[in-house]
C-alpha cells in the first residue's frame, strides 16, 4: 500500500474522529482547565503486548494543537511491558485533555491487532506457514488495521476488491464448470496482469479440479480437515503454486497443528473484527 494513499486516509479519519467528538468545543476543558495551565503526559502500557498506531496517535495530538511537543520513545512493531514509556507529550493541558481519548482509540485497537497477530504468529513459527489478514476489517480502519497486522509480524491478503480475484461459491452461482472458470481466469490475466486468482475448494474434488487449470495463484481450502489439508499439498507434488491458504474455524490452539500440514498461508478474521484493545493510557502531571 502507499505511503500517500495511507495518509490520505489518515487524515480523513482523524478529522472525523476528532469532529465527531469535539463538536463546538470541549465544555469540560474549556470550563474547568485554565488556559494558561501547562502539562506533560506520558503514554504508557498497562498491559504487554505490541505496539501499533504510534504514529497515529502523534499525529492526532498535532492535530489538536500544532505547539505540543510530542517526544515518540517506542514505535510501531515494539513490543511493550507496563511501566514502559511509549510517547511524552508536553504543553497546553486543555489541548492534551482534548487529543487524549481520539488518540488513545486509535492506539489501543491498532495495539490490540499487533498484539493478537503476535500470538497467532508465535503459535505456527515453527512451520514454514505464513499468517494472513482478512477484510473483516473496521469500515474506514482497513489500512491501518492491516499495518497493525504487519506490525504483529503477520502479511496481508488483498486490499478489497480490485488487487486479487477471490473466487467463492457464491460467484460460482450461475456457472461453475472448470471451462468457464478457464476462460475466465484467462480473460482476467489478459486484461490485467499484475491481479492474482485465488479459487476457493470445499473438498478435495475441486482441489483437483482446480489444480488442472492454468493462471491460478491460491486456493482457498475452506473449513477442511487437517488430514483433507494435508492430501491436497500432496496432490500438489512437487509444484510450488499454486498456494495454499487454510481458512474457516481455526483458532489460536488449532492454528499449529494445522500448519504443519503443510499449506502455506493461513487466514485469521479474528485478527481485526473481534480483537481487544491493548490497554494504554495517559499519565498527567501539571507543570505550569
Amino acid at each position: 500500500m502507499s505511503n500517500t494513499k495511507v495518509s490520505d486516509n489518515l487524515d480523513a479519519l482523524i478529522k472525523l474522529a476528532l469532529d465527531e467528538d469535539f463538536g463546538d468545543g470541549d465544555v469540560t476543558s474549556n470550563y474547568f482547565v485554565p488556559a494558561e495551565l501547562k502539562a506533560k503526559a506520558l503514554l504508557r502500557p498497562r498491559s504487554q503486548g505490541v505496539l501499533s498506531g504510534v504514529k497515529v496517535a502523534e499525529a492526532v495530538f498535532m492535530a489538536v494543537d500544532p505547539t505540543l511537543k510530542v517526544e515518540v520513545l517506542l514505535h510501531d512493531g515494539e513490543k511493550v511491558s507496563p511501566g514502559a514509556i511509549v510517547m511524552s507529550i508536553e504543553g497546553a493541558a486543555r489541548s492534551i485533555l482534548g487529543a487524549e481519548r481520539t488518540a488513545l482509540n486509535f492506539i489501543q485497537r491498532l495495539s490490540g491487532v499487533a498484539s493478537m497477530t503476535h500470538k497467532y504468529v508465535k503459535a505456527i513459527a515453527h512451520t514454514s506457514c505464513r499468517l494472513l489478514d482478512t477484510r473483516k476489517t473496521t469500515p474506514g480502519y482497513r489500512l491501518l488495521e492491516k499495518a497493525a497486522v504487519v506490525h504483529g509480524g503477520g502479511n496481508n491478503h488483498r486490499l478489497g476488491l480490485y488487487d486479487r480475484a477471490m473466487v467463492k461459491d457464491n460467484h460460482l452461482m450461475t456457472d461453475g464448470n472448470t471451462a468457464h472458470l478457464q476462460a475466465c481466469i484467462n480473460q482476467l490475466k489478459a486484461d490485467k496482469p499484475g491481479v492474482e486468482v485465488e479459487l476457493e475448494a470445499d473438498n478435495l474434488t475441486q482441489v483437483e479440479a482446480f489444480l488442472q487449470l492454468t493462471g491460478v495463484d491460491y486456493i482457498l481450502l475452506d473449513n477442511m480437515s487437517n488430514e483433507d489439508m494435508r492430501r491436497a499439498v500432496e496432490m500438489r507434488g512437487k509444484n510450488r503454486k499454486p498456494y495454499f491458504e487454510a481458512s474457516g474455524g481455526l483458532t489460536l490452539e488449532t492454528a499449529p497443528a494445522a500448519a504443519e500440514t503443510g499449506v502455506d498461508f493461513m487466514s485469521f478474521g479474528c485478527l481485526t473484527h473481534s480483537v481487544p484493545s491493548l490497554d494504554l493510557g495517559l499519565d498527567f502531571t501539571v507543570t505550569r
